[in-house]
């Protein structure tokens, strides 16, 4: 069985002719596909419950000094570089000598699309893990509200 290829292929015209106002989500999904995967360093995202959510980043070795958390129009951005790379002057003056280097120092960068009324609430880092706090603040007037009828 063969797709029709409109099917297999993307028509990036007709697309955007048919999504008026919809340009932004558009652009965002074809920047997270040409993102790729990444696996450095590892995360998780939870679902605390229908408006909290947290992002968890495994970043051992890494200080609440080596790791900035800024969000730009819309996008969360988190990346880590340690202060004091450990070289070997730095090896030598602690005294150590590495037979096996497995926890990676290198620097690292993640971002994530925050849906439209999702904030960054905080972010604390404990025991390695880097966990960001986000929720969902919906505008009042955007929420559903019952309209009573009056009897004339």
């Amino acid at each position: 069985m063969t797709l029709p290829s409109r099917i297999t292929t993307l028509e990036l015209p007709a697309l955007y002719r048919n999504t008026i106002g919809l340009d932004r989500l558009v652009d965002n999904m074809l920047n997270i596909a040409d993102r790729g995967p990444a696996g450095y360093p590892p995360y998780n995202v939870i679902s605390v419950d229908d408006n909290n959510y947290l992002i968890e980043i495994a970043c051992a070795g890494f200080t609440d000094k080596d790791i900035n958390v800024l969000v730009n129009n819309g996008d969360l951005h988190i990346t880590g570089v340690q202060q004091e790379e450990l070289n070997e002057d730095v090896e030598k003056s602690l005294d150590r000598k590495f037979l096996h280097r497995g926890i990676s120092a290198r620097k690292w960068e993640r971002t994530f699309t925050l849906a439209d009324y999702v904030e960054v609430k905080g972010a604390t880092i404990t025991n390695g893990m880097l966990t960001i706090e986000l929720e969902r603040v919906i505008p009042e007037a955007l929420k559903p509200r019952q309209i009573p009828i009056t009897v004339k």
